[in-house]
């Protein structure tokens, strides 16, 4: 081929995702010692390689067919001209067969989906419980086979269903990358013929596509051949399975961080940008940072400087319980805890808010736990406050009529007519159980500590604001009045839903405090506090942490050695056993850490 080929596609290649945010670089960068990393990796013994050159020559030296699957949102165009044409410089020529071939036609699919679907709602669906299998025309796949004795790949999403005795190899896409290509029109939903809108194709990804693509990804994991991180579209990175199943081994026994990213919103503020690295300084702000929201976070392998991504989900297929610990009969493959910083520093109030119950979220969502939630002020500033529960006098049918008539003739609500606001200091811990009205005021920077569900907000009331492309914010009036809790008001909002700080441990120079949490909340929160080392068990449970005040501090899991610095968030698996937290600064640090509560397991 001729240049002209590599011009085109580094011509494509910059318009295949929309989205201010950095990809990931594929050399590790070393971090500036003390400040906040967006790239944490976890160094393991097996061979990271990269480019399709060193693919092909694996795929060469194979002697057999080879079936090539992968997630939604992989390029699949691009990736099989490029390796077409390394394989062919390796001497060899393949008969490529695409899966999509053998899929039922959308008009069965839109059938199969439309109950989950639901599109009347702009928003919410329900979880699909079927299979991947379901959208393909078995007897198609039945047809789809080798000729002869000739080289055949197969390729595409469920690619492995046809059943081939092949080496597999799967390829991976990160859930932020998904959705910046989304944004382009140029993925499919699976069996569509064309891109749907960025909104209704989300959706679709995650009440339909992604769990059918979950369940799939994790009965291939013990048989897969070779791992491609294809994010950076035609600079793959790759390992080989054994190697990769065996850091999944690994990482389950020590400290680790997910990989976070950042995303801007129509209340978002300005400390993430000032204060964290290598971000994009010309976005207009980061409203979130998506620190540990397992179902769509990375987790990134390093090894010689080479890095590789792949769905942090990996690591429960692998073993869950392992991670889990006692969790893990509760939860199965699911990670139940979120963190998340919700940014408003200089920026605005989210919207007016609620969660569904556990019975609402099971039934309408098909979610097994719902969006219990905590709001930690890791920072802030004059006059900040979070809103919370309901005024003592509080009329629902009156709250309900002025927040419709708002929405119908765009007039302002004086919210804290009928919700209580509550000032905001560095280290308040308020509680957030389902059906509670809330919202964080502007110059907050929250650490939401949460159940992992993590769409279903109900907003009632949204200050009038149109979302950053101008177009109105959906409003979910109905769904919220279905779970509010009108009990939450007045003094008893004051007493159960401001968490109490209480030592419960302490020694010559540390202490572990308890912030008490709701009896709703599944999850317990406690804080470290040390001025040189304290030690902790993990007691069967995985830990998820976040140095909440101090420069840096080193976490110690059996030989390991991490550094963790200031605002980071860090997991230590359930059979980690037990680790040190050490200071590396001169004044005292915090770590604040959430755990599963022993009678919800």
């Amino acid at each position: 081929m001729t240049d002209s080929r590599k011009d085109g596609i580094t011509t494509a290649k910059n318009k295949l995702r929309n989205t201010g945010e950095f990809i990931i670089p594929g050399k590790k960068v070393k971090n500036e010692q003390g400040k906040y990393d967006i790239f944490p990796a976890f160094n393991i013994e097996g061979a990271i390689n990269n480019g399709f050159d060193s693919l092909a020559h694996w795929i060469a030296c194979q002697g057999q067919h080879i079936i090539i699957d992968g997630y939604s949102g992989v390029y699949w165009d691009l990736f099989i001209h490029e390796l077409d044409y390394q394989l062919i410089k390796n001497g060899k020529t393949a008969r490529w067969i695409n899966i999509d071939t053998a899929l039922k036609s959308p008009e069965k699919i839109d059938v199969l989906i439309q109950d989950n679907l639901q599109l009347a709602d702009p928003v919410f669906g329900k979880l699909y419980e079927g299979e991947l299998s379901d959208f393909f025309d078995q007897d198609k796949l039945n047809l789809i086979r080798p000729e002869h004795d000739e080289f055949t790949i197969i390729y595409g999403c469920g690619a492995a269903l046809a059943k081939l005795d092949a080496k597999i190899i799967y390829i991976d896409v990160p859930k932020n990358e998904i959705q910046f290509r989304s944004r382009t029109g140029l993925i499919l939903n699976i069996g569509d013929r064309k891109s749907n809108d960025p909104k209704l194709q989300y959706k679709r990804f995650y009440f339909i596509d992604w769990p059918v693509l979950n369940k799939h990804k994790r009965r291939l994991l013990a048989k897969l051949d070779i791992i491609v991180d294809e994010q950076r579209i035609t600079e793959i990175s790759w390992i080989e399975g054994k190697p990769f199943r065996a850091a999944l081994d690994t990482i389950s026994k020590h400290s680790f961080r997910a990989r976070p990213w950042f995303e801007p919103g129509v209340w978002g503020g300005q400390w993430m940008k000032k204060n964290i690295a290598g971000l994009n300084q010309q976005a207009v702000n980061y409203a979130w940072s998506f620190e540990l929201i397992a179902p769509e976070n990375g987790i990134i392998l390093e090894n010689n400087g080479k890095m590789l991504e792949v769905s942090f989900d990996m690591l429960l297929f692998n073993n869950a319980k392992a991670i889990l610990g006692k969790a893990a009969n509760r939860f199965g493959y699911q990670f139940p805890i979120r963190f998340d910083f919700l940014d408003t520093m200089d920026g605005g109030e989210l919207s007016l808010q609620c969660h569904p119950t556990v019975a609402y979220t099971k039934t309408h969502f098909g979610e097994d736990f719902t969006q219990d939630e905590t709001y930690y002020i890791l920072e802030r500033q004059e006059g900040s406050k979070v809103y919370l529960g309901f005024q003592e006098n509080i009329n629902s049918t009156a709250f309900r009529t002025v927040l419709e008539d708002s929405f119908k003739n765009n007039i302002p609500v004086a919210v804290e007519e009928y919700v209580q606001s509550f000032p905001s200091q560095k280290h308040d811990l308020f509680l957030i159980p389902n059906g509670t009205v809330h919202s964080s005021g502007k110059n907050n920077l929250v650490l939401e500590i949460s159940a992992t569900p993590y769409i279903f907000t109900f907003k009632m009331y949204d200050w009038l604001r149109p979302d950053l492309n101008g177009k109105p914010r959906p409003l979910n009036i109905d769904r919220a009045f279905a779970n509010l809790d009108f009990t939450r008001k007045g003094e008893k909002v004051t007493d159960t839903l401001i968490s109490r700080q209480t030592v419960i441990k302490q020694g010559t120079d540390w202490q572990i405090l308890d912030l008490s949490t709701h009896p709703d909340h599944f999850y317990a929160i406690h804080r470290f506090e040390f001025a040189s080392t304290v030690e902790a068990d993990t007691e069967g449970q995985c830990h998820i942490l976040s140095l909440v005040e101090g420069d840096s501090i080193i976490v110690k899991t059996g030989e390991l050695e991490q550094e963790i610095n200031f605002a980071e968030t860090f997991i230590i698996p359930a059979d980690a056993i037990n680790y040190q937290l050490i200071n590396q600064g001169k004044g005292q640090a915090k770590v604040l850490t959430a755990f599963v509560k022993e009678e919800c397991c």
